[in-house]
């Protein structure tokens, strides 16, 4: 999904630099046309990488939520520690048929969070979550 927003804005860019350049001279336009398309596909290669470094891992006790491209983050949210699992979709999400799933437990500074996930995926794992929340909450 977001590799075809960056695809497309970089092919408006493209068509931008170009009609620019030519008011100038087709030199012009060449150079700027290849520097949008070099921009674009920066732009591109680097979407693919922060959509590919979410992950998530469900553990017997725990699950395991990483994301980051430069920065590496781990989360790790306990099961009994869970209060509730939100699953939202924007506009664009709905369009693709994706939605991302929010845990909120206690803590203030929780960011536990996994989005890009199909719809089903994130209806499966949201019931999943609340079961084993409600699982491990009551051994406490």
């Amino acid at each position: 999904m977001r590799c075809a927003e960056v695809v497309s804005v970089a092919a408006v860019a493209v068509l931008a630099a170009a009609g620019a350049g030519l008011a100038a001279s087709p030199q012009v336009a060449g150079l700027a046309a290849l520097a949008a398309a070099a921009a674009g596909a920066g732009m591109a290669w680097f979407t693919r990488n922060r959509v590919r470094s979410w992950s998530y891992h469900e553990r017997d006790e725990d699950l395991l939520v990483a994301r980051g491209v430069m920065i590496r983050r781990l989360s790790v949210v306990p099961y009994g520690r869970m209060q509730f699992v939100d699953v939202t979709a924007g506009p664009v999400d709905r369009l693709f048929r994706l939605a991302t799933v929010r845990l909120h437990t206690a803590a203030a500074a929780s960011d536990a969070r996994i989005p890009g996930l199909e719809r089903e995926e994130a209806a499966r794992l949201r019931d999943r979550l609340a079961a084993l929340g409600e699982a491990k909450a009551a051994g406490l």
